[in-house]
């Protein structure tokens, strides 16, 4: 080989070595390293990436970020919510194990009125009232020719939530169905019986006992609204319009007499609660607490009826409306 192709040989090699260096150095300058990628991402330099950076092309010379400052975001599992997203959103939401919370939820919450936190209410929701009707309220009778409306509707009553003392001495939810007439009156009563810590056994609709307004008083249950008639009658009772309700009603029953005088206590099992005259908790008087924020609102206590006493009922009558 003479002389001259070797010179030429060599230059060309060289030419290819400085090509090649110049386009590695281009390369490199955009580009990341798998050590420098893993740090950004949080994770270990020997990891493999699963895929670039978003903006790897925009990339010029990447200058590592504190381990915990900008991690690239992990996609978010689905149906989990997130616990302080929402938090605002929620904070007005009472979370509750009463059936009539759970079905009204937050579905009324924009005609809400809200006296204190756990004293509220608001109209009854369309799940509550599949609910109510055939129980507390009448369903409609398809058999009937021509049948007639129920005395009240359903856009006249009031979902009421409370909070009371129970008889272990426990704060605890109670919910009670009402007319709306008088449900700002039993919300700030039950909320002056709740700061005196009065103890009511249970406060539940009437419809966790199928309506069955013996059951509910043999299990001394607080209840309003029950569309049903006067024992013994054709009358409708004031709890039929959402008007009336009754207190601890095993401690404090109704008691009636039969034209020979013989006492009937309901329901029966409070028979020792009938004698007035003895002193035992939870009993209603004129010196009760329960009677004088009932009588302030306006109530009238059965227990000053002649004939039948019924101890544990206060009623509202309504003023008729202006000509």
């Amino acid at each position: 080989m003479d002389r001259e192709k070797i010179v030429k040989m060599v230059v060309v090699l060289a030419a290819i070595v400085v090509i090649v260096g110049s386009l590695s150095r281009l390369f490199s300058s955009n580009s990341m390293s798998l050590s420098e990628y893993a740090h950004i991402n949080g994770g270990s330099p020997t990891q493999e990436p699963t895929a670039p950076p978003e903006d790897a092309d925009a990339v010029s010379t990447p200058t590592p970020e504190p381990p915990d400052s900008s991690p690239s975001p992990s996609p978010e599992p689905e149906n989990i919510p997130d616990p302080e997203g929402d938090a605002d959103e929620e904070e007005d939401i009472p979370v509750s194990s009463l059936t009539g919370a759970v079905l009204n939820g937050a579905s009324q919450a924009d005609q809400r009125f809200t006296l204190e936190e756990g004293f509220y209410y608001e109209p009854v929701s369309d799940n509550l009232r599949r609910y109510m009707t055939g129980v507390s309220y009448p369903a409609e009778d398809a058999g009937a020719e021509s049948p007639e409306p129920p005395e009240i509707t359903f856009d006249e009553l009031r979902y009421v939530h409370i909070l009371h003392i129970d008889y272990d001495g426990n704060p605890t939810e109670g919910e009670l169905v009402c007319n709306a007439a008088i449900a700002a009156d039993l919300t700030e009563i039950f909320r002056e019986l709740y700061r005196n810590e009065y103890r009511l056994e249970k406060v539940l609709l009437i419809d966790e006992y199928d309506g069955d307004d013996t059951a509910s008083m043999e299990d001394n249950n607080t209840s309003c609204f029950n569309y049903r008639t006067v024992d013994d009658t054709d009358r409708l009772s004031k709890h039929a319009y959402g008007l009336a309700i009754d207190i601890n009603p095993l401690y404090n029953p109704y008691v009636t007499y039969t034209e020979e005088g013989a006492e009937q206590v309901s329901p029966a099992s409070a028979l020792p609660y009938a004698r007035r005259d003895l002193s035992f908790p939870h009993k209603i008087d004129e010196d009760d607490l329960c009677y004088e924020l009932f009588t302030r609102h306006g109530f009238t206590w059965g227990g000053d009826w002649n004939g039948v006493k019924d101890y544990q009922h206060f009623q509202k009558t309504l003023e008729p409306a202006a000509p």
